[in-house]
């Protein structure tokens, strides 16, 4: 896999896409799968999470990358793993499902997430402030109205910052 680079040590804004935008973070065991990889690396000191959302084809994270994890960055084994997962589940249950994302990789034979993760540096309080609304906000879109209000929506950071409860027990506010 190869991603736009980000630095140890810094926060972004991250956004990664399922494959061809397909809808495979439906169903909550596959959002299951990302909380906890995410909590995993937050356990293990590996990034600061700050705010994040996970939508039906993509997600969105605001995060600092503390240290590697073995030889790769964070946000490359979050990815990596969540796919081994996703195919995992979907060989068992699901196998139709895999054909929408067969590839002829040199180095796989299947792809869930696409190569071009986004990373934006957040410098600025006016930034931050910015993406951090912009994750929260994202299920109530219209585009996608899976709640009503932020905090209703249960994989999202929007109930942290709403209310002050970290349901997942890996979030630190962006202003600390």
């Amino acid at each position: 896999m190869q991603f736009p680079v980000m630095e140890l040590g810094q926060p972004y804004f991250f956004t990664a896409t399922i494959y061809k935008w397909y809808h495979l973070l439906t169903q909550d065991k596959y959002k299951d799968i990302i909380v906890d990889s995410l909590h995993y690396l937050v356990k293990h000191k590996k990034i600061t999470l700050f705010a994040f959302v996970i939508m039906p084809n993509h997600i969105h994270v605001a995060w600092t990358l503390l240290e590697k994890n073995g030889k790769e960055l964070p946000h490359a084994s979050l990815l990596k793993h969540t796919a081994h997962h996703f195919l995992h589940d979907l060989r068992q249950h699901n196998p139709n499902r895999l054909a929408d994302f067969e590839v002829a990789g040199s180095d796989r034979n299947y792809q869930f997430w696409q190569r071009n993760s986004l990373p934006i540096p957040l410098f600025t309080a006016r930034v931050w402030q910015q993406k951090v609304d912009y994750i929260h906000r994202n299920p109530i879109a219209e585009k996608w109205q899976l709640s009503t209000l932020p905090h209703e929506y249960k994989y999202s950071s929007a109930k942290f910052y709403e209310f002050g409860t970290d349901d997942f027990n890996m979030l630190t506010h962006w202003r600390v």
